[in-house]
């Protein structure tokens, strides 16, 4: 946990670079859009340097196809320059987004989720009304439904547009499988029962990345999207619905017996990403829940080839009468690129309209899933089988997605909400406690996030 005076540091270098990043709010000769739903401003296309506000990897796929999209368009249109203003790490962005936000001096262009923050900017006007100006470019019906429902508000409302689009699979080794006797599991319930049955094998279930956090609460998703759909989060976020409620004290009690079944490795909360992978990749655990992002990692040659021809996987089990499909689990679309409707002019409508057109193909080209279904992704000549099967998964995903929750709850009930998860995994806390104390946190912070 960062110090009074660290979080004062940072606090104070951000408003340090809101003051730098004036110019990136495009006082530099635009005029300004008060309407979040005028798509088509009249006036002149006056070429000038805009900006985005990312939080991708600086070397990733949307980054690098933007990049050479940005210097085609300037290519016709001198003095037209992307500046890219990339953060990675997630905390810090949110950090800066915000404190850019409460100066007023949002660039062009900023990476957002669906958080009850951006809700709040959209409310207030200050977010292009993304639904419109995609219908406005012609280019609304190209995009797939789940990864534009992925950016959705509550409401429905759309203010983000996706430039990625993942399927999240349960990767397994079928050898440590069979080895074990184990079948994939039916439903949801079954896992316990699995982890059980490897773990008597001296196998080690799961591979979790326990100290970022959110890949646990991935799993505190899955039970209820599966036995209320996706209506289960959204009220209780709001206070509309408690963790008491069936459906989730049916959630709780699944985390507390994947907990006492040892479904994870020893030692899960202080393992990272890499070590989580590689325990997986390595043969040493036998499912390991990761999503389409990995695809260069675990579906070709550069797969250890010990463990190659052994990785399969399955998508997100049911639950007996599930309220969701079994084509429906977690489809997310990334972090969305919202509008500045401040800065929202002729030459930004016209770069988004050249940028969003030419992306799919860029994107596909990388070997990477577009948002959209009027391309093909190409496969890399190292890939194996399994590489082009999942790509065509993508074909036959439903409309509806298992939002994370790290994305629905406001900040301080998530952050408890995770700490407290690993806990009751552990079986540090009872499901009674952990229903009691999260119930408690929820009711004190939702409703006010969500006014």
């Amino acid at each position: 946990m960062k110090t009074t005076r660290s979080r004062l540091a940072v606090a104070a270098a951000a408003t340090a670079l809101a003051l730098g990043l004036t110019a990136c709010g495009g006082s530099g000769g635009a005029v300004g859009n008060a309407d979040s739903t005028n798509v088509d401003p009249a006036g002149e296309i006056t070429p000038r340097e805009i900006s985005w506000l990312l939080s991708r990897p600086a070397d990733g796929g949307v980054i690098t196809a933007m990049e050479q999209i940005a210097k085609e368009y300037a290519t016709d249109h001198p003095g037209f320059a992307l500046n890219l203003i990339t953060t990675p790490d997630r905390p810090s962005y949110i950090q800066k987004y915000q404190t850019l936000a409460a100066a007023n001096k949002l660039p062009e262009l900023f990476d957002t989720d669906a958080t009850p923050y951006a809700q709040k900017l959209a409310k207030q006007g200050r977010m292009m009304d993304a639904e419109a100006l995609l219908k406005s470019l012609d280019l609304y019906d190209d995009y797939r439904p789940a990864a534009l429902n992925y950016q959705r508000f509550d409401d429905g409302s759309l203010y983000m547009v996706p430039f990625e689009f993942q399927l999240e699979f349960f990767w397994y080794n079928k050898a440590l499988f069979e080895q074990a006797g184990v079948q994939i599991p039916a439903t949801l319930d079954d896992i316990p029962a699995m982890c059980t049955q490897l773990r008597e094998a001296g196998i080690t279930p799961i591979a979790l990345d326990g100290q970022d956090q959110w890949p646990l609460e991935r799993y505190m998703a899955y039970h209820p999207f599966r036995t209320a759909g996706p209506s289960f989060v959204q009220d209780l976020k709001k206070g509309d619905a408690k963790l008491s409620d069936a459906d989730g004290a049916a959630a709780v009690d699944w985390m507390s017996q994947l907990g006492s079944s040892g479904c994870f490795q020893e030692g899960f909360s202080s393992t990272g990403y890499s070590d989580a992978q590689n325990l997986f990749t390595s043969g040493k655990a036998a499912v390991y829940n990761i999503g389409t992002w990995e695809l260069g990692s675990l579906a070709t040659d550069a797969l250890d080839a010990g463990v190659r021809d052994d990785v399969d996987y399955f998508t997100l089990p049911v639950t007996s009468g599930s309220a969701t499909a079994a084509n429906e689990y977690v489809s997310p679309s990334g972090i969305g690129m919202a509008v500045n409707t401040k800065t929202f002019d002729p030459l930004v409508r016209d770069f988004l309209a050249f940028a969003l057109k030419r992306y799919p193909e860029v994107y596909a080209a990388t070997g990477a899933l577009s948002p959209t279904t009027n391309v093909e992704t190409t496969i890399p000549a190292n890939a194996t089988p399994l590489y082009e099967r999942a790509v065509q998964q993508a074909n036959d995903v439903g409309e509806t997605t298992a939002m994370p929750w790290d994305t629905q709850l406001d900040p301080t009930s998530n952050t408890r909400l995770q700490q407290e998860l690993t806990l009751l995994v552990q079986g540090e806390v009872t499901p009674d406690e952990f229903i009691s104390t999260m119930d408690g946190v929820i009711a004190q912070n939702g409703p006010a996030a969500f006014k």
